[in-house]
């Protein structure tokens, strides 16, 4: 277990996968639900576990669950590249109460502080979620370096990163 501030990281594990998979539901259903006014909308496995059963607990990712207190609030999922220290946040959630305070912010100090000899981090979020993108290029420092699929607004993807000197 590891704190940052108020925030708690606790190592993934399958038995958390009961407790984030409702938070993972309404996190990403939300931004569905913002960015393109219909209810529900996530990656394959989002809404059953699947997919943090496939990341969460695959042997090359480090996984933790977050906590505010004594409440489950998210899960960040990293593929840390020991050798060349070029890593990627393969996923970042919190639950829809706890959105837009800066929390977001606090994890990724937390993961850059834990990983503080990355020379550069890449991530991938889908082309209609505005508030992702602001989070990551203007909260967190992130640049766009590629659009994939730009014309298709289910399958644009921004791909980002963020190289330090």
């Amino acid at each position: 277990m590891k704190r940052y501030g108020e925030l708690t990281f606790e190592c993934f594990e399958e038995k958390d996968i009961y407790v984030l998979t409702p938070i993972m539901m309404r996190a990403f259903d939300e931004d569905t639900r913002i960015h393109l006014n219909e209810p529900k909308g996530g990656p394959d496995g989002y809404d059953n576990g699947d997919f943090l059963r496939k990341f969460g607990l695959h042997q090359d990712t480090t996984a933790y669950k977050i906590s505010l207190g004594d409440t489950v609030i998210g899960c960040i999922i990293l593929w840390i590249n020991k050798e060349t220290k070029i890593n990627f946040l393969g996923n970042i959630f919190i639950d829809t109460p706890v959105q837009n305070k800066g929390i977001g912010k606090k994890i990724w100090e937390f993961i850059e502080q834990e990983h503080s000899d990355t020379i550069q981090w890449g991530t991938e979020t889908p082309g209609f979620s505005k508030r992702n993108h602001n989070f990551y290029v203007n909260k967190c420092g992130f640049h766009i370096v590629k659009i994939e699929n730009p014309f298709d607004k289910y399958e644009c993807s921004y791909v980002m990163e963020k190289k330090y000197n």
